[in-house]
């Protein structure tokens, strides 16, 4: 009978257990049907904390497939209560999705530099290509007037109904005949951001090489990952004369026409996402929206077989008689680019639609030796002045023979590849001048000549001519041995 006892104690202990298991599964149920004052005003002060997270501007939107918690139950002895297996695989109820970034203006119609001041700060630095340096400064001008056409506040009185269409830039012009240097230059007057793309290294998307994105990733890292900064800034893509479209070919052309069509909705304006940091897309980079409506492009190229082109063209319509002109007349018109068509362009390889989204040509002339003297003496930082600065920091002047900067201009025709070859054959004479040069704190000046060019003679060495109180000053003791005597 104890057993039995036992067992029926056993029994109505389990039974209470039970009943208490229930009782506290009916509250709990009463709990979430009929909650408390107490949990009402929690869940109210909840909604108003989930209210303030919502009015940062950040909007909310249903995922829509109406699924609902999974009650798990006890995980390991923990009551969890429903858990949310979307929210755990970080894809719950709510999708953040960001708002519409409001632009500010950046700067007014009054700040834009008129054309005639944009020239006059690049005739400080660059020589020569006066009706390119002219076009261009026109361009540039309308161009951010376009812009602020769309993005002031302001603009609204001059007109809504207007659109007006962007000035994109087609440059033309021999190897070393400045067509870098002159972007740089005139970015860094602007002050905007520039990205400089080569577009040998482009290709369709795809294929080995350069996503077209890949510029944009450099206009926004020149920006410092600024985007509406870089929505405002320049890029320039160089060889553009590279993509033309192949003569024949069986194969597809990813690195020619299809670059070409590739570009057009850059050119024209589209909402372009790119990867941050780095030219290729992947799971884990982040991305970035940019708008390319108000970026200036500029398209330059070298063009080699154009003037045949022009030319042939030229030839073709000139009458024939008498009165016509010789065929050799073009073969030695230094301005034969000026000529140029999109009739002789479309011929070259560049495919129509990629025309017409670059509607300003600029030409560029080759350059003589007497603009490679110019380059070399005039501009704001030519060459040649910061060699003089470079000496001077060893007080030491530095000065050139005309008959030297002659030998350097016709060394750098020779080598075909314009002003850029100016720097390199300067290097390679003044290696030895700034190697020897500081070893004796006598010398005062230092000239260079022809005759030093051309390895028959050496530069003028001056020594430096000292006052009395120098010399007086020279022959006391330094320091140190001063410090030794009075020891």
């Amino acid at each position: 009978m104890g057993s039995g006892d036992g067992a029926q104690k056993q029994e109505n202990t389990g039974t209470a257990a039970g009943k208490k298991d229930d009782v506290s599964e009916a509250e709990k149920q009463n709990s979430v049907d009929n909650p408390t004052e107490a949990d009402t005003d929690e869940d109210a002060e909840q909604t108003v904390v989930d209210a303030d997270e919502t009015e940062d501007g950040d909007d909310f939107e249903e995922d829509g497939d109406g699924s609902e918690g999974i009650p798990l139950g006890n995980i390991f002895g923990i009551p969890v209560g429903q858990i949310d297996l979307g929210a755990l695989m970080g894809q719950g109820h709510k999708r953040r999705k960001k708002k519409k970034k409001v632009k500010k203006e950046l700067f007014k119609l009054s700040e834009i530099p008129a054309p005639h001041a944009i020239k006059a700060q690049l005739d400080e630095y660059v020589i020569g290509q006066e009706q390119a340096k002219k076009v261009i400064a026109v361009a540039v001008y309308n161009h951010y007037k376009r812009v602020f056409s769309k993005t002031s506040p302001d603009a609204g009185k001059y007109g809504t109904d207007i659109d007006i269409e962007k000035s994109n830039i087609l440059m033309i012009g021999p190897t070393g005949s400045g067509k870098t240097y002159l972007v740089k230059t005139l970015a860094k007057l602007l002050d905007v951001p520039l990205a400089i793309a080569d577009a040998t290294s482009l290709t369709e998307a795809g294929y080995i090489g350069d996503d077209i994105e890949s510029v944009l990733t450099k206009l926004l890292a020149a920006a410092g990952g600024d985007v509406q900064k870089a929505e405002m800034g320049i890029v320039f893509i160089d060889e553009i004369d590279k993509i033309a479209k192949k003569k024949s070919t069986n194969t597809r052309d990813v690195s020619g026409e299809s670059v070409q069509q590739e570009l057009l909705k850059l050119l024209e304006g589209a909402d372009v996402e790119v990867p941050v940091g780095t030219g290729q897309k992947n799971a884990m980079t982040p991305m970035e929206m940019i708008n390319t409506d108000n970026i200036l492009f500029i398209c330059g190229g070298a063009f080699p077989d154009l003037e045949n082109i022009i030319k042939e063209r030229l030839t073709n319509t000139t009458s024939i008689g008498f009165g016509s002109d010789p065929k050799d007349k073009y073969d030695k018109d230094p301005d034969i680019l000026s000529k140029v068509t999109n009739q002789d362009l479309r011929e070259f390889g560049m495919i129509p639609e990629f025309l017409g989204r670059l509607p300003v040509t600029v030409t560029l002339q080759g350059l003589t030796k007497e603009f490679l003297v110019r380059i070399l003496k005039e501009p704001k930082n030519a060459i040649l002045k910061q060699y003089k600065k470079l000496l001077a920091m060893d007080e030491v002047n530095l000065n050139f023979d005309d008959d030297a900067l002659e030998w350097i201009a016709e060394q750098a025709l020779k080598k075909d590849t314009g002003a850029r070859a100016l720097r390199a054959i300067i290097e390679e004479f003044m290696l030895d001048i700034m190697f020897e040069i500081p070893k004796d704190p006598e010398i005062g000046s230092v000239t260079i000549t022809r005759a030093y060019l051309e390895k028959h003679g050496g530069p003028r060495i001056e020594m430096r001519e000292y006052s009395t109180a120098d010399k007086k000053a020279a022959a006391l003791p330094g320091p140190t041995e001063a410090c030794y005597k009075a020891e």
